[in-house]
């Protein structure tokens, strides 16, 4: 199992002066003063005990509620739910409760890296579905259904999307479900990009007849609220697989911070005013780095959703490694390769906008200098 291709650029940076580092989604907002009064609170009342396994009862209902606000569809606190450590536990533990050795997951690409080593790490077989920029990177029908075999059990479907900014509309996956419902094939839906989309209202799989009965969703809190550190997510899926990701959460994890949950209930009472501030300055700075890119001559997709551009570097002639480690050690701007999200995503590098405009600003002077040289190099 290779080690994260995110990590590797962030050590190197981690290490040198005065480097720009736009390699780790890392939202550079404080979390909400009112989300962080609720944890001082916590702190202050000393309750910084174990929690229940599955989560506080006024957090799951709070979720519950606020899947119900949002999506319009609803999931028993007490039997479809489980606050977990992240997001990251949470497709974890999924994979876990249903992947046996020699079954089949689809993992749609360019994705987060973990998808496909946590299938392998439990004897699972990741099966590569790449999307392409000519369909805006979403999934198609064509992309995938003939990869589709007897011992595929699962999809993942990862919108809004990391690296991208891809997202998927009801159209986009009215006929990916119409597919599935004639299959045994579960679905993982991980949303925890949802709250940050930009000009269209994000739409979830779990709407469509059929589906919630038929998938598991993951979102959490890290990337709306910025609260990456609080390490604090959540699951929903039908009772009886909850009931099996239940077993692994209670031995492996126990239960997720009793702090972070106490926050967390703060955060869905009182903040979206705050996450639709962060998504508005987010907004500017995807149309200023998508602009700069395209003046530069590195084609950029536009994304709608996420905070990430994904450039394509084809032209330079370097590869997606080189032409991050070329510019990590000449110019001092950290980047990822798209090759770190599989196969597909080689020929593009990966920009994190979760950082002040200020910042970015001095990132792209030097990515021009960068791109300066590479033309001389060539004459």
């Amino acid at each position: 199992m290779k080690p994260s291709g995110i990590r590797k650029f962030f050590d190197i940076a981690g290490k040198m002066k005065d480097v720009i580092s736009l390699g780790v989604g890392e939202p550079d907002f404080s979390t909400p003063w009112p989300i962080r009064k609720a944890a001082i609170e916590t702190l202050e009342r000393k309750q910084i005990i174990y929690g229940p396994n599955r989560g506080l009862a006024s957090l799951l209902s709070a979720i519950s509620e606020n899947i119900e606000k949002r999506l319009g569809v609803s999931y028993d606190k007490d039997s479809e739910l489980i606050v977990t450590v992240g997001g990251s536990e949470a497709i974890d533990i999924a994979l876990r409760s249903l992947i046996n050795p020699g079954d089949e997951v689809l993992v749609v690409e360019p994705c987060f890296v973990c998808y496909a080593p946590l299938v392998e790490l439990i004897g699972g077989v990741a099966v590569s579905v790449p999307t392409r920029l000519e369909n805006n990177f979403k999934l198609t029908l064509e992309d995938f259904k003939d990869k589709v075999t007897k011992r595929t059990k699962l999809i993942i479907l990862p919108f809004p999307n990391n690296p991208t900014g891809a997202i998927m509309t009801k159209e986009d996956l009215e006929p990916i479900a119409e597919f599935l419902r004639d299959t045994d094939i579960m679905v993982l839906s991980d949303e925890i990009y949802s709250e940050l989309t930009y000009g269209r209202k994000h739409f979830s799989i779990v709407q469509l007849p059929g589906m919630r009965e038929r998938t598991i969703y993951v979102n959490g809190f890290s990337k709306a609220y910025a609260m990456t550190g609080w390490r604090l997510g959540y699951v929903t899926a039908p009772a009886p697989v909850i009931k099996q990701m239940m077993k692994i959460h209670q031995y492996a994890i126990m239960c997720s911070p009793f702090v972070s949950q106490n926050a967390a209930i703060e955060a869905l009472m009182s903040c979206d005013e705050d996450v639709k501030k962060m998504t508005e300055e987010y907004d500017r700075r995807r149309r200023y780095l998508v602009n700069e890119f395209n003046r530069l001559g590195l084609t950029c997709f536009n994304p709608e959703g996420a905070f990430y551009v994904f450039p394509c570097i084809k032209s330079t002639g370097l590869s997606s490694e080189d032409f991050c480690e070329r510019l990590l050690y000449e110019k001092k701007v950290a980047a990822v390769p798209g090759s770190a999200f599989g196969d597909s995503g080689e020929g593009y590098i990966r920009i994190s906008y979760a950082y002040s405009l200020k910042h970015l600003k001095e990132a792209m002077s030097r990515i021009a200098l960068f791109l300066e040289d590479l033309k001389n190099e060539s004459k």
